[in-house]
């Protein structure tokens, strides 16, 4: 009988880990990789045990969860609506004042998203309805996630993809609390995100799928498959409002909510290496 471990084959995982460990190598050097280092997952489920190895090397604390959507043409395909991956808290920067703050992107790909940011207010072990993870809330604030990999074709060749490689997370802007909202105002307020000036893009949160909630149910349903707990204070990053956007060293980022919250941020070239916190 062949040998497994956590139930993949000796040989499978051995693969996996060389794809781990590529994008781990890539990240710490900001190498720009042109092709995917290795085979492509076939699944999310393949997609995440790439990432919990990537987890595993990589030397810095997780302090959030990015949630991404999957195109409706592959929801069937890959049994999900939604994608995950971690935020580092050498990564997470506040910026509440709306100033403007620097924050590093990798050479590979970056892009940048306006999104609502949910602090989860207790540990969390399960998975968890939809009420329960409305119960489990005690702060809401509109951020910017700064979307980035080593890999060039990141977003171009399928969820898996980017799922195995941090969800293509590379930080978080923490912006103003939205603590003045009721719930159905903060659905429907309109979110622009501009690029040094130019406004790129739109939207509301009660356009994404069941919203930002949702987003936290549905990430507390794939983190007990991985055997992953939240920690109480978890920055949970719910879902692009305006479309994913790219960017360069430079560009100069306002996420804008309802016209009169804002949070703002400026790319610059990836120098700082993570650190163990």
């Amino acid at each position: 009988m062949a040998q497994t471990f956590g139930g993949w084959g000796l040989a499978e995982l051995s693969e996996l880990a060389r794809i781990a460990a590529a994008f781990v190598s890539a990240r710490r050097e900001d190498e720009v990789l042109s092709r995917y280092p290795g085979a492509h997952p076939e699944s999310l489920e393949e997609a995440y045990r790439i990432q919990d190895l990537a987890l595993s090397l990589w030397p810095d604390r997780v302090v959030g969860w990015k949630l991404g959507r999957i195109a409706d043409g592959l929801v069937d395909r890959f049994g999900a609506q939604r994608l995950a991956g971690p935020i580092f808290k050498s990564r997470l920067v506040r910026n509440e004042s709306g100033a403007m703050v620097d924050v590093p992107v990798l050479r590979g790909f970056a892009a940048v998203e306006a999104e609502i940011i949910l602090r989860v207010s207790r540990p969390i072990h399960s998975a968890l309805s939809f009420a329960e993870a409305s119960a489990a809330i005690d702060e809401i604030r509109l951020g910017i996630e700064v979307a980035s990999s080593p890999f060039s074709g990141i977003n171009d060749e399928g969820p898996a993809v980017t799922a195995s490689d941090f969800g293509n997370n590379y930080g978080l802007v923490l912006g103003p609390e939205l603590s003045g909202f009721a719930p159905n105002e903060l659905l429907t307020a309109p979110v622009e995100l501009a690029v040094d000036g130019v406004q790129v893009g739109e939207g509301r949160a009660s356009d994404m799928l069941d919203g930002p909630i949702g987003s936290l149910a549905f990430l507390t349903s794939v983190l007990e498959a991985r055997g992953i707990s939240l920690e109480a204070g978890s920055w949970i990053s719910t879902g692009a409002l305006t479309g994913v956007h790219t960017v360069t060293p430079g560009s100069v980022v306002t996420a804008t909510l309802a016209g009169s919250h804002t949070v703002s941020c400026r790319t610059v070239t990836s120098g700082e290496r993570p650190h163990d916190a």
